[in-house]
């Protein structure tokens, strides 16, 4: 089938070429709309929207590690981590995986579905980091034979705790279809992720994934794809430090935070999406 590109030049939908006075509307019109502050978490505040159906999430600077117990801030955090989202949740839905994603009024601002998140965090890793490696023993940077999917309790009181199969089943948090849902998904994803982050020259190490579900029960992909949710290295780097790309920088105290974020930034929107014609 044949193709098409969007570069980064032509993300249309998300960023449309606009008017400063049309700009300063739509501005208006997003605060001036009746919303109200439906929940606010560590990186993001979730507001109401004339539509009940849909919210709009605004993405914050402020920088946490360590279940909140390190507090920060990352200049541009926000902004930055709502476009690479964006794009991400586009890179997705080309390949036929559903999101919570609809557009983006502002640059660090996020039209997305109303869901039910569930109240499991799915990480998927493809190369021993992190608690992993404090876990097990594993060496840091040791390639997995397959990418391994875990389940956390999406619970700040007890620590987001690693679940097991049983403990899921028996905190009724999914079912097994659900379970076995969740892996497919994840898997997938990993999979497009790992060979869009190959073209831009950074080693998807692993990530965190949220889902949701909306008025039908479909399951959806949530919350975000960005440097705050996913450790990446630059494979141009052999050092250890300087390869990181991520929050790891503001966890281990690395220093160029903001340099970081951008540079994703600006290697995941000079990626083109393929995307098939209808």
């Amino acid at each position: 089938m044949a193709t098409r590109s969007i570069g980064s030049d032509a993300p249309e939908k998300l960023f449309p070429d606009i008017t400063l006075e049309v700009a300063i509307n739509r501005q208006l019109t997003i605060s001036m709309s009746p919303q109200t502050k439906l929940y606010e978490g560590k990186a993001k505040i979730l507001y109401t929207t004339e539509d009940p159906e849909i919210l709009l999430a605004e993405f914050k600077d402020d920088a946490t590690a360590f279940n909140a117990q390190k507090r920060g801030a990352i200049a541009g955090k926000g902004e930055i981590n709502c476009r690479i989202s964006a794009y991400l949740f586009d890179l997705l839905a080309a390949h036929d995986v559903k999101t919570h994603f609809i557009d983006c009024p502002a640059p660090d601002r996020m039209r997305v579905k109303n869901v039910k998140i569930l109240p499991i965090e799915v990480v998927v890793r493809n190369i021993a980091a992190g608690s992993l490696c404090q876990q097990t023993g594993l060496p840091v940077g040791t390639v997995l034979p397959q990418p391994l999917v875990e389940f956390f309790y999406k619970n700040d009181a007890l620590g987001d705790p690693l679940l097991t199969l049983d403990r899921l089943l028996l905190l009724n948090l999914a079912t097994p279809d659900r379970v076995e849902q969740l892996q497919v998904m994840a898997k997938r994803i990993n999979q497009i992720l790992s060979d869009f982050f190959d073209r831009c020259g950074i080693t998807l190490v692993d990530f965190k994934l949220e889902f949701g579900l909306d008025r039908q029960q479909q399951l959806l992909l949530a919350d975000e794809i960005s440097p705050d949710t996913c450790r990446l290295w630059d494979r141009a780097e052999v050092d250890p430090d300087k390869r990181v790309m991520d929050k790891d920088r503001f966890r281990r105290d690395l220093g160029n935070i903001e340099d970081a974020y951008q540079q994703v930034l600006k290697r995941v929107l000079e990626t083109k999406i393929p995307t098939k014609n209808v």
